[in-house]
């Protein structure tokens, strides 16, 4: 318009003057003047377009974290991989009532939302009242010895002198799963005057259900009669003790206490409250003892009440045997007679034998000729695992990283295997991988049951929370800090390991149900955890207070404290994750074909992570001799006292343990050498002849680094982090002691390169053979000088360490044992 104006005549602008001339003008022409409507008008359209643009902007950043908020809590599309009442008693009998209370030393309950549940808790007087597994409660030895996972199972507990055995057997029969009977034997080791023992035997709802108590002389709790939605009616009934091996009648002192219940969370304070010393236990012809018995209270003051609870209390000494049976009113037409007294040891001896035989045609120990004892170590194992089997319900409380508040999830039931009753008595996602390698080959059908409750945990965006805390029982075991589960933090995908397992004799409609979840699931951890460069992978969520820790954890790997880049950052290249990936792959590729989809997709991304060439390039480390993760590390760090800034007024502040950086960081490969240099043999991505292969063989029968006369260490004695604490109260973890669950896939790996053809195969073989006596004699020891399973094992004399019992992962010794990889 300007050279129009000026018929194109004149000097011609330069454009940087004419640019300046422009930005005068509009300056101009925006700014207010005396006078000049017409620069008002202009700066108010100019503003009401810039508060326009910010309102649309803000909206659509509002719409982003709603619709974020909202695809965490909802719940995937995909049909369900556990069809709608497949859980119930018609449709499971022999599931559905179980020992799904793993966190109490004994108690059952079924596979419902809002399930009645049983339990037991006991009392030395003098003593603590027992109920909930509690790590260091001083209960010396507990676990079950027998255990099918389905109809019996046989523990026993030993406390302060007291030995319990609990014993139970289902009996199916009608519509509502049937009827069950216990049998708690209670005995003193050694001699001198037995204590005053009480057993507490109890029913309890918790929303739903009714029950109403059955009294003996006003006195003794006889019978619950009761009703639910899921059981029908039923009766619940204890039977007055008897001495030790059926001698006839046991004198005992009884109490009973109806209440209000808050929550199950509550059973032990509201029974503990209960508690008056003003019952007098008296004999015929022996002296009168006051003892602790409940009395109704009410409930918890200030609580309300969500359901109730009926308790049955016997008082007595030492030895007795007590028997209580439930009986489902829909199986009385069926029902031969009370599985009571001679019947039901009639029933346990035939479960008994029922188990050592399917045990034996399962794991083909005695054929093996695997010691009596040993074998014994290796059923309590496999049964402390199906024994702590649980059954849960709730709502895991989540946070987005993109928003600050917390939210509650979608409502989700669990059925899952724990790793420890003691400490971890709720869902963890990587360990039930391991969990599963094991109960496929004990029962198939409940191990895919269990893969589906899983798979149907996952959210709109194909995400699964790697810790499920679902109900107020299992959240009432979890330090607060831990109940929050990030959106961006992810767990290995351990469950294909066990899917690979059980691929081959899967029916062709349960796979098909679980493709399109698996599918959902792998996609979301190939597109929230991918590396800085193509075909590699970085685990989010690792401490985001770095100067805390000597190495900033990782818990989403699983492996939380093991070293990784010093100062994390977006370009790390985290190589276990690159393995796991590798394998998922490979498994879906598998999937795929097996259903008739195409598997073209999966297959050229497991070739491309198998690359041994792409994997030397991306992550062997030739100052370390080894794989490695790739980050921003310095190795020169240390953890030293500093004494924070004085605030006027205030008291001096305490002293912290802060990390010190003596080097600065820079982009190189991490040097810890450990179990993470192992994955790629530990999921088989080498070549049987790769050249790298005789260094990491090297490496693990290396004593000055991973080798122990009790399995394979997880950092190498030569680390700089090896046994170092990660803070003042962090002790190592995953800095030096043997774990089975990473043994267990080195010998399943060194099994299978002494089976291909290559020039390592002997030195594997070799390998293995001392592996697997090193690790299954030194656990098998443990055992039998503690009476536990360990969380892991100390690599300078293979003492258990952590928690205990923990016949999670640590239950694949009966794999090793088996030789069954």
């Amino acid at each position: 318009g300007e050279r129009r104006r000026r018929g194109g005549d004149g000097p011609r602008e330069r454009p940087r003057e004419r640019l300046r001339d422009r930005d005068s003008k509009l300056r101009q022409q925006q700014k207010p003047q005396r006078g000049s409507g017409r620069g008002r008008t202009v700066l108010a359209l100019t503003a009401a377009a810039a508060a326009l643009a910010l309102g649309l902007a803000a909206a659509a950043a509002e719409w982003n974290r709603w619709s974020e908020a909202s695809r965490l809590v909802t719940p995937h599309p995909a049909p369900p991989a556990v069809p709608p009442g497949s859980t119930g008693p018609l449709a499971s009998p022999t599931y559905f009532w179980g020992t799904y209370r793993p966190h109490v030393y004994f108690g059952m309950k079924t596979r419902s939302p809002r399930s009645v549940v049983t339990g037991l808790m006991w009392l030395q007087h003098g003593g603590n009242l027992r109920h909930t597994s509690e790590q260091n409660d001083g209960v010396s030895r507990y676990g079950w010895l027998m255990h099918d996972g389905e109809n019996f199972g046989v523990q026993e507990i030993r406390d302060e002198g007291l030995v319990l055995r609990t014993e139970f057997v289902k009996q199916p029969g009608g519509d509502h799963g049937g009827d069950w009977s216990w049998r708690v034997t209670v005995k003193m080791e050694g001699k001198g005057p037995a204590p005053l023992l009480s057993l507490f035997f109890y029913v309890a709802t918790d929303g739903q259900g009714t029950l109403r108590p059955v009294l003996e002389n006003r006195t003794r709790l006889a019978a619950v009669a009761g009703t639910a939605e899921e059981l029908g009616d039923f009766t619940l009934t204890f039977l007055p003790p008897t001495g030790e091996g059926g001698e006839g009648p046991k004198y005992a002192s009884y109490n009973f206490l109806a209440a209000g219940v808050p929550g199950l969370h509550r059973l032990t304070d509201l029974v503990r409250q209960s508690l008056r010393e003003s019952s007098v236990f008296s004999p015929p012809g022996q002296p009168r003892r006051r003892f602790f018995g409940v009395s109704s209270t009410g409930g918890l003051p200030g609580e309300p009440p969500r359901g109730q609870l009926l308790l049955h209390q016997v008082t007595l000494e030492p030895p007795a045997v007590l028997e209580v049976t439930l009986e489902s009113g829909s199986a009385a037409g069926t029902r031969r007679g009370r599985l009571a007294g001679p019947a039901l040891s009639a029933a346990l001896a035939r479960h008994a034998a029922a188990f050592e035989r399917r045990f034996e045609d399962t794991f083909g120990l005695g054929a093996r000729g695997v010691s009596l004892p040993q074998r014994r170590f290796a059923q309590a194992a496999l049964s402390e695992m199906l024994g702590g089997i649980g059954f849960f319900h709730g709502r895991s409380l989540l946070r987005s990283e993109r928003r600050e508040e917390p939210v509650p999830g979608a409502e989700s039931m669990l059925f899952t295997a724990v790793p420890s009753r003691s400490c971890f008595p709720r869902g963890f996602l990587w360990d039930e991988g391991f969990h599963l390698l094991l109960l496929s080959r004990w029962d198939p059908a409940l191990a895919r049951d269990i893969l589906a409750h899983w798979l149907d945990l996952l959210n709109a965006d194909g995400w699964i929370p790697r810790e499920q805390i679902l109900g107020d029982e299992a959240r009432a075991r979890v330090p607060p800090e831990f109940v929050l589960q990030h959106s961006e933090t992810a767990n290995p995908p351990t469950l294909l390991l066990a899917l690979e397992r059980l691929l081959p004799d899967a029916p062709l409609p349960y796979l098909r149900r679980l493709f399109p979840r698996l599918r959902a699931w792998f996609e979301w951890l190939n597109r929230t955890q991918a590396g800085p460069e193509p075909f590699t992978f970085r685990w989010r969520g690792r401490d985001t207070d770095p100067e805390r820790f000597l190495n900033p954890k990782t818990l989403s790997s699983g492996l939380d404290d093991y070293p990784r880049a010093s100062h994390p950052s977006a370009q790390e290249r985290h190589l276990d994750l690159r393995c796991w990936m590798a394998l998922g792959a490979r498994v879906l590729a598998l999937l795929a074909e097996h259903l008739g989809e195409s598997p073209a997709p999966y297959r050229g991304m497991a070739a491309a992570l198998s690359d041994n060439d792409l994997l030397d390039r991306l992550h062997w480390a030739p100052e370390l001799g080894a794989f490695a993760d790739f980050g921003n590390h310095s190795a020169a760090v240390a953890l030293r006292w500093h004494r924070p800034a004085p605030v006027p007024g205030r008291p001096p502040p305490a002293p912290q343990l802060r990390r010190e950086v003596r080097e600065a960081p820079r982009p190189q490969f991490v040097g810890a050498l450990g179990y993470i240099s192992l994955f790629p043999l530990l999921l088989q991505l080498l070549r049987a002849d790769s050249p790298r292969l005789p260094v990491l063989l090297g490496s693990m029968r290396n004593e000055r680094q991973l080798w122990t006369p009790f399995g394979l260490r997880s950092l190498s004695r030569d680390s700089p982090l090896y046994l170092r604490r990660n803070t003042e109260h962090d002790p190592p973890y995953w800095r030096g002691s043997v774990w089975v669950n990473i043994n267990f896939l080195a010998l399943r790996a060194l099994h299978g390169y002494a089976q291909e053809t290559g020039p390592h195969r002997e030195r594997a073989a070799e390998l293995y053979r001392e592996l697997r006596h090193n690790l299954v004699a030194n656990v098998f020891r443990q055992y039998e000088a503690t009476g536990f399973l360990w969380e892991h094992y100390r690599d300078s004399d293979g003492a258990g360490q952590g928690c205990h019992p923990f016949a999670g992962w640590s239950a694949l010794v009966v794999l090793a044992m088996a030789e069954d990889y």
